[in-house]
């Protein structure tokens, strides 16, 4: 779908405004962000800041007032077929009444594309690569919040998407859970060759998971600042967040977002 070496996501002028009690709330004001193939970045920013409306228009689940998304050379209008959307509450992503494999198989039975056994075979791949083997029977009122945001990740992937947009998909687990899952999606994204976009109101998990980090204004928002992040890899949960490198990123992202704020920059060292 794209070029070698260009964008495979394009956003180009994209502005979104929104009717609201005595008058209009502008919530984007003028983003351009090229998505490479095989990045992982991050989109950090206060809330209401537009951090969801643009990943949003990014997944065609909504529309920009004015300007473009473009998937590889086509204009984005609907969702793309190669491009999956990963929402930030899981327990309601999820079918409560069916089990974790019917869950998992459910995006490649509505394309009606493969055989039941290729279905079988690839809701089975797909809750191994996620560690959730054994409980496949399980529903997802038996899992912990953990578990069910690895179905939900499980479910997205089973559709073999090239592009991963993921919603502040860990945000309403505890800390241990969700470094757990911050690994497994770094190990995902890794052997999967996927491209990334997660949204996060979390400079620090950015910072961790991420080639690159896009800071957004407060509304109405735009890019304040793109750092690529070069940090060594495997990265490692403790290590990776004492390297000096990690935290000249991390103070020169929260810097910026403070200043956007009103705050002192100090706060962020």
């Amino acid at each position: 779908m794209n070029e070698p070496g260009g964008a495979v996501l394009r956003v180009c002028g994209v502005h979104k405004s929104f009717a609201a009690a005595g008058g209009t709330t502008v919530a984007l004001n003028g983003v351009d962000l090229d998505i490479e193939p095989r990045s992982f970045v991050s989109i950090v920013g206060p809330s209401g800041c537009g951090k969801s409306t643009l990943l949003q228009i990014m997944a065609g689940l909504a529309s920009p007032t004015s300007g473009d998304v473009f998937y590889g050379p086509s204009r984005v209008q609907d969702p793309p077929p190669d491009v999956v959307y990963v929402f930030q509450q899981y327990s309601r992503s999820l079918f409560p009444w069916k089990t974790v494999e019917r869950n998992v198989a459910f995006g490649l039975e509505s394309k009606g594309m493969l055989s039941r056994a290729e279905i079988a075979d690839r809701t089975r791949e797909m809750i191994g690569l996620v560690k959730l083997t054994g409980f496949e029977r399980h529903y997802p009122w038996q899992l912990s919040g953990g578990m069910q945001q690895r179905v939900a990740i499980a479910r997205a992937l089973a559709c073999r998407p090239a592009v991963l947009l993921m919603d502040e998909p860990f945000s309403a687990v505890d800390a241990l859970t969700r470094a757990g899952l911050q690994e497994q999606l770094r190990s995902l994204w890794r052997e999967l060759n996927l491209t990334v976009v997660f949204v996060t109101h979390d400079v620090d998990e950015g910072v961790y998971l991420s080639t690159r980090v896009v800071a957004l204004t407060r509304a109405p928002g735009t890019i304040a600042i793109d750092v690529p992040i070069e940090l060594p890899g495997p990265r490692d949960q403790i290590a990776t967040r004492a390297l000096p490198a990690y935290l000249e990123y991390r103070s020169r992202l929260l810097a910026q977002l403070f200043a956007d704020e009103g705050l002192k920059s100090s706060v962020a060292a």
